[in-house]
């Protein structure tokens, strides 16, 4: 895959300025009647704008089931999924038809919320009585979260930008036919996606240090074990996801880019990865890594275009290959570390967190030269000339010592106390750190791939990883962190 060049940009505030000609136009707000609550019934409304700045918000159902019997699992998963791509499918009606909105008032409530309602209701009935009928217990709330909302935050597509036949829209100037006028970027099936917003960007060199490094206790392990698994050079991606929607194609409605094991996608078992090929150097080290790409929206149409995952799903613009992609473990600030369980799942952050809010958020944006200054939670650092832009992920490293997943594939791993402590009787584990390192230009046209109505929104970033080391090469990898050296 090409990578983009790294060259001299304007300054920050003008190339903002740019993207906002290029990506918001001069739109302005509709009001039209929602609910006001998501998760409450009755009849009250209030006025909500609708625009440029909107998406749709959703209860996570996900969060909610924190156990499901064996025998459900399938059937939960795939309602789980189904109701991501219905909130999806109803963010890009609603975006595609904002003339009718605009027109009456109630179009959004009875063409988009209240349908999507009941799509919802039927998919969150179907788990509760799979888990019922199977010795389980599903959470009495569940009913109460069929509820959607409007929500401001981002960019939607703008008045005059071609919702139907996917052609080019040039430089944002409507042109009369539809037709290429420039280097604009191609929508793929009409599907447009919203954002990223120029708010999502800052110039990283007029962000205040906001780092600070953890102190050490006495007995800490201070190793480190890295595995090479390489940067994607193959380009092994798809748009499922194993851990989140097991059994599902197109799971993730955006692309991953995947290293170490060559197997994976939404249809592999624990056996397929056990005997997959990997591009880790350590042949010992079959574990799956991987994260959703990064696009530059450059006027270049990726192979995706059409395809569930990219243009279909709203994610457009050429996919960039990291220049480097490092995975490392390291120790435990207060203690040693016990080794990961083989086929232990870790999601980290939340690809829903623009309207989940911040609770599981964890991406953290920066450039090179800055990463011990500055780390960023909800904005795409604009680089200095001849920096970087990088992605670091920290995982969770406290385990429950017995499971090697979860209903909501949160709760049997938490994230370590600043002093190292892992609450309830967890156990502290390797933490991977997953850094990537990209050659984009310092210019407000890059994003990480997400769900429709997440809007490429940067607190959205997300990784995932599934342990397949050996037991030999995992017994290594502890005792190199835990006796200090730096090993791989």
């Amino acid at each position: 895959m090409k990578l983009t060049s790294h060259k001299r940009s304007p300054v920050a505030g003008r190339a903002i300025a740019a993207a906002a000609a290029l990506l918001l136009g001069g739109g302005g707000l509709i009001a039209v009647n929602v609910s006001a609550n998501a998760g409450q019934g009755g009849d009250s409304a209030q006025e909500q704008p609708v625009g440029n700045a909107s998406t749709i918000n959703c209860p996570e159902v996900r969060d909610q089931i924190t156990e499901v019997p064996q025998q459900s699992r399938e059937e939960v998963d795939r309602n789980l999924s189904l109701m991501d791509r219905q909130v999806g499918e109803a963010y890009q009606k609603m975006v595609q038809n904002r003339q009718a909105a605009q027109d009456d008032p109630n179009w959004v409530q009875n063409s988009v919320l209240g349908p999507l309602e009941d799509e919802r209701s039927a998919a969150i009935d179907r788990i509760s009585q799979s888990m019922n009928n199977n010795d389980g217990q599903a959470p009495e709330d569940l009913g109460g979260m069929a509820e959607c909302q409007v929500q401001e935050g981002g960019t939607a597509p703008e008045d005059g930008q071609d919702q139907g036949d996917g052609q080019d829209q040039g430089d944002g100037q409507d042109q009369g036919d539809g037709q290429d006028q420039g280097d604009g970027q191609d929508q793929g099936d009409g599907q447009q996606a919203g954002g990223p917003s120029p708010e999502d960007f800052v110039d990283i060199t007029q962000v205040q240090p906001n780092v600070q490094e953890p102190q050490e206790q006495e007995g800490a392990s201070t190793g480190t074990f890295t595995t090479a698994c390489g940067t994607n050079e193959n380009g092994n991606r798809n748009s499922d996801n194993v851990i989140a929607a097991p059994g599902v194609s197109n799971g993730a409605q955006h692309t991953h880019d995947y290293v170490g094991n060559q197997e994976t996608g939404g249809f592999v078992s624990d056996d397929d990865l056990a005997n997959g090929e990997t591009s880790c150097q350590n042949q010992d080290d079959q574990s799956t890594y991987y994260w959703p790409v990064l696009r530059v929206q450059n006027g270049a149409q990726e192979a995706d275009a059409n395809a569930p995952g990219g243009g279909a799903d709203g994610n457009i613009g050429e996919i960039q290959t990291p220049a480097q992609a490092e995975i490392k473990f390291t120790g435990n600030a207060s203690g040693e570390v016990v080794e990961m369980p083989r086929f232990l799942r870790i999601i980290t952050g939340d690809a829903k967190a623009l309207t989940n809010g911040d609770a599981n958020a964890n991406a953290s944006w920066s450039c090179t030269g800055f990463e011990d200054k500055v780390q960023l939670k909800d904005k795409y650092p604009l680089c200095p000339e001849g920096e970087q832009v990088v992605r670091t992920a920290n995982f969770q490293s406290c385990w429950d010592g017995q499971n090697t997943d979860s209903a909501n594939h949160r709760t049997h791993v938490d994230f370590a106390n600043e002093d190292g402590s892992c609450n309830n009787g967890f156990q502290a584990i390797p933490q991977l750190q997953i850094r990537l390192v990209y050659d984009v230009q310092p210019e407000p046209n890059f994003a990480v791939d997400s769900f429709p109505e997440q809007l490429h929104n940067p607190i959205t970033d997300h990784n995932d990883f599934i342990n397949v080391f050996s037991e030999d090469l995992m017994a290594e990898a502890v005792s190199c962190i835990n006796e200090g050296r730096e090993c791989n």
